[in-house]
Order: structure tokens, then C-alpha cells, then sequence
């Protein structure tokens, strides 16, 4: 009965610097666009073109209808890493005029 307890509490011992932590999901919002989808969008192209390549904009401004904005957001729940990305095309009427990726949009942070 003696080994019994002295063996239990040594491994109480070992599960004392143990941590369970509950499991936390990925948050993942927006449109997740690969590089070279981005990169097919070119000036000149039509807006039902550039909807077929990238999907609805997650972003409809009502006070600006030639932007449209992309957002990606994706927060690993275990680690808390964030990655974000932005990108906006600009329209004049039904044509893309320019493309902007925002620096940074891509890069990996901490919270």
C-alpha cells in the first residue's frame, strides 16, 4: 500500500508542470487570394472579369464604387500568429485602372 501512494504522488509531481490548455480554433475571415491569382489582374480588364478571377470584394464601399477591397485574415488559435493581406483594385467606369497591394499585407505578426 505504501509503494502504492509514494508512486502516486511522484506522478502528481510530474503532471504539476504539465498544462493542459484548451484548444483554440483558426479565425480565418475574408477572401484568401494566391499570388498569381493577384497577379493576372491587369488594366484594361472588365469588373465581371476581375470577379470571376478574385470573387465578390469583401469590402463594398458605398461612397467609392471604383475600389473594390480584398481582405484576408487568418489568427492561429494555438499560436496567436496573424497573417493578413490587402488588395485593391480601382476602377474608372467598368475598367481596372490599377492594382495596390498594401506593403506589408502579407507578413506574419504577434499578437
Amino acid at each position: 500500500m505504501l509503494v502504492l501512494v509514494i508512486s502516486s504522488v511522484s506522478g502528481c509531481a510530474r503532471l504539476r508542470n504539465f498544462s493542459l490548455k484548451p484548444y483554440k480554433i483558426n479565425i480565418q475571415q475574408g477572401n484568401f487570394l494566391e499570388e498569381d491569382e493577384i497577379d493576372m489582374i491587369e488594366p484594361g480588364m472588365t469588373r465581371s472579369q476581375v470577379r470571376f478571377l478574385l470573387g465578390t470584394p469583401m469590402v463594398a464601399d458605398l461612397f467609392n464604387s471604383d475600389r473594390w477591397d480584398y481582405y484576408y485574415y487568418l489568427k492561429i488559435g494555438r499560436t496567436g500568429q496573424i497573417y493578413r493581406r490587402h488588395f485593391i483594385v480601382f476602377f474608372e467606369g467598368e475598367e481596372t485602372v490599377r492594382v495596390e497591394k498594401r506593403l506589408g499585407a502579407e507578413q506574419l505578426e504577434n499578437s
